[in-house]
């Protein structure tokens, strides 16, 4: 096994300053949970405030997610130069500015240019709360932190489908939309004083000038660790994401004929399953971390199963295998974190977040096309808009989910052969070590 060498610490990993860093960007990042996900119980609202068609609903999430994927590889070259903390400040900028914004714009384009801004700014924020987390952590408390981080952060999604969908139906769009994005300027100062981008005297990062970022990258992608982690995010999150952010709550309310109470509840659901199972996948993968990619097959597999037996049933499925559904997709959430993981494994530290970057464009470059596949189908099924929406429309439509399933699973399959035969030729006792169960990394 093959270590970083460390330079000087000041502040010991795993402790109280460690947590006060890392609870201090957790903040930040349920605002950007929040915030990216408050779309997704205004889907309606949205329509019939910009009076536009559901491809242009779709547009908002495609959009955003497009920047949010685009942006991924260059933000996280620049997390290892400039760090967590300033990517982070200029993240939650972005997002506030973007949602007030939101708050007060009618038009459809005024609109689509604030989710650009939240694209952006949202971009910035999780691979740096990982990086804080791979730097002030140990690899044997690292794999649980990050699963607490994705477990913390859907706090933000529980807010978006249960108190903002109250506001919206209570107080109107604007209102609720202007007091969310006022949140983000507690977190800013709480962000100025107490986050620290290392506990380590001599920061590596400082070493990594512009010139070197395209290298880095090159470094990080060359991996085949890194790729199998781009793959498993790819593969898991997607169909989550897409339910969350945009398409589950009209496919439970049109499609499945639910109350929008109901179909909030449920969501709030996805987000409970997703905080329960994050410990027990964190725990899972310290236990067995040469069975990482199994782990997020059987994830996978799961949602897959769920989803062909709502499709298939006659009619609109009974409300108890929709709990069924959203609880087994939930999964993928906290399953999506474990190509962090992988990627940590075979990086460097000054690599960290160049290969995060690369792992977190998978779940969104996935969630894109879900997205937007979903809304062409839904058009091209249902033309008269939101109003035709029905069982029918929306059982061809999520159909779309199946070949970017297939793709994942054959890609999964076919980068961890290879990280596995590049973890054994680089360091056989640690290859024998990992497969006993003992946090390694190969670098």
């Amino acid at each position: 096994m093959t270590q970083h060498d460390r330079p000087a610490q000041r502040y010991a990993l795993d402790g109280r300053r460690a947590w006060a860093v890392w609870g201090t960007a957790i903040l930040v990042y349920v605002l950007a949970v929040f915030h990216r996900t408050s779309l997704g119980v205004a889907g309606l609202d949205a329509a019939e405030r910009f009076g536009i068609s559901s491809a242009q609903l779709s547009t908002f999430t495609i959009v955003q997610v497009a920047i949010y994927a685009a942006m991924q590889i260059p933000v996280g070259a620049l997390l290892d130069r400039f760090g967590s903390k300033k990517l982070l400040g200029v993240g939650l900028t972005l997002l506030t500015v973007s949602q007030f914004a939101f708050a007060f714009v009618d038009s459809f384009e005024a609109a689509l240019v604030c989710r650009v801004l939240l694209g952006m700014g949202d971009a910035m924020v999780f691979i740096s709360v990982l990086r804080l987390v791979a730097l002030w952590f140990s690899p044997r408390r690292t794999p649980m932190v990050t699963q607490m981080t994705g477990l913390l952060g859907q706090i933000g999604a529980l807010a978006a489908a249960g108190p903002l969908a109250f506001s919206l139906h209570r107080f109107g769009w604007t209102p609720s939309y202007a007091v969310a994005s006022s949140l983000g300027v507690i977190s800013g100062i709480l962000l100025v004083i107490v986050v620290k981008d290392s506990p380590y005297a001599d920061q590596r990062r400082d070493e990594l000038r512009l010139r070197a970022i395209a290298r880095t990258l090159k470094q990080a992608w060359l991996v085949p660790g890194t790729r199998l982690g781009l793959w498993s995010h790819f593969t898991s999150q997607f169909s989550a994401n897409m339910f969350t952010m945009l398409w589950g709550f009209p496919f439970l309310v049109a499609g499945e004929g639910l109350s929008e109470a109901t179909a909030s509840v449920l969501l709030m659901a996805m987000t409970a399953t997703a905080m329960v199972s994050s410990p027990i996948i964190g725990t899972m993968t310290m236990r067995f971390p040469f069975s990482r990619s199994t782990l997020v097959l059987g994830i996978v597999a799961a949602a897959i199963v769920a989803w062909t037996t709502v499709l298939l049933w006659p009619g609109r499925a009974p409300t108890w295998m929709l709990v069924i559904l959203v609880v087994v997709i939930a999964v993928g959430g906290p399953g999506s974190m474990i190509g962090f993981d992988l990627a940590r494994t075979f990086n460097p530290p000054t690599r960290i977040g160049s290969a995060s970057g690369i792992v977190n464009t998978g779940g969104f470059i996935a969630t894109l096309a879900g997205v937007a596949m979903v809304g062409i189908v839904l058009d091209r099924v249902a033309p008269g808009g939101p109003s035709t929406w029905d069982v029918d429309a929306f059982r061809v439509a999520m159909t779309v989910q199946y070949p970017v399933w297939a793709l994942g699973l054959v890609m999964i399959l076919r980068f961890r052969r290879r990280a596995r035969r590049a973890a054994l030729a680089a360091d056989p006792d640690g290859y024998a070590d990992i497969k006993a169960g003992k946090p390694v990394t190969f670098h």
